[in-house]
């Protein structure tokens, strides 16, 4: 059985959104810090991993949302390894609120083992797998599904510009991983600006879109006062539903750093049910959906 590690988190006031939810990218804020403590208590802590030279780093993150949570609100992210592979390992979360037990959110993480310096995965080494399966590896995990391609953009893929400013950093010198979904969302309240229907807009006539899955990769890091072009269109279009794609790229020479799918949900911000899209919406958009 592998090791595995609970940590609690009491949401505060400035870590949830304008709708008073637990924002997305501190998901994945909590996941790491848990991902830390998880690798600490079997001995690999940060100080020991400076020693050897090596350290881990995010390739793909797949998150679902499954119920939203709120300011002081407590919960519990429990977190163990799936699987080791030469380079690769998956790590797998499970959120769920302390006083309910309800299940709010899931998560795998597959990282890349890598020396300091080099931007190439290093053999992951016995003594490292041992620890975190301390009765012995498993002799079967579950299969890696492929990260999903996006269609081609359509005619009106939208763009948005921005550079990479000191706040976005991590101890790596690169762009935290929490930070690109930041990034897109940002990128997604401007493209529905430019579409006709602002926030305020979909408040005002009692509807939101809430993302209920986030699939991530990182392909490069992104670094201080980089500028990046985030590009942006919908598909597989439902009837209360949506992905959104997005591409990350540093402008300088057209290099892609993330690939985002974010799947959308609409819903009745009384009733907090699912509810049809719509039609007029759609139309305003078109020009920004796969047809």
């Amino acid at each position: 059985m592998p090791h595995t590690h609970r940590r609690n988190f009491r949401i505060r006031h400035y870590e949830c959104d304008a709708f008073g939810h637990l924002n997305n990218a501190n998901y994945l804020r909590y996941m790491q810090e848990t991902a830390f403590d998880a690798s600490a208590v079997v001995g690999y802590d940060q100080e020991r991993y400076n020693e050897l030279g090596y350290h881990w780093l995010i390739r793909e993150t797949d998150i679902e949302y499954l119920k939203p949570v709120r300011y002081d609100d407590t919960i519990a992210v429990n977190t163990w390894v799936i699987d080791f592979h030469r380079v690769r390992s998956r790590r797998a979360y499970e959120f769920t609120h302390q006083d309910s037990r309800e299940l709010i959110a899931k998560s795998v993480t597959d990282w890349v083992y890598l020396k300091n310096g080099s931007t190439r995965p290093s053999t992951i080494p016995d003594e490292i797998i041992n620890a975190f399966f301390p009765e012995g590896p498993p002799t079967s995990s579950p299969s890696r599904e492929k990260f999903p391609m996006a269609p081609s953009p359509p005619p009106g893929k939208f763009e948005m510009n921005l550079r990479v400013a000191w706040q976005d950093i991590d101890s790596v010198q690169h762009v935290n991983n929490a930070v690109y979904l930041s990034y897109v969302e940002e990128c997604g309240m401007q493209v529905i600006a430019a579409h006709g229907w602002p926030i305020t807009r979909m408040l005002n006539e009692n509807f939101a879109i809430l993302i209920r899955k986030h699939q991530i990769q990182y392909r490069q890091p992104a670094i201080l006062d980089d500028e990046l072009v985030i590009s942006t269109w919908v598909s597989n279009v439902r009837r209360s539903t949506a992905t959104r794609h997005y591409v990350i790229q540093r402008k300088s020479d057209g290099e892609q750093l993330a690939l985002v799918h974010s799947l959308g949900v609409w819903v009745n911000l009384v009733s907090g049910r699912p509810i049809r899209i719509p039609e007029n919406l759609l139309s305003d958009f078109a020009t920004n959906i796969v047809s």
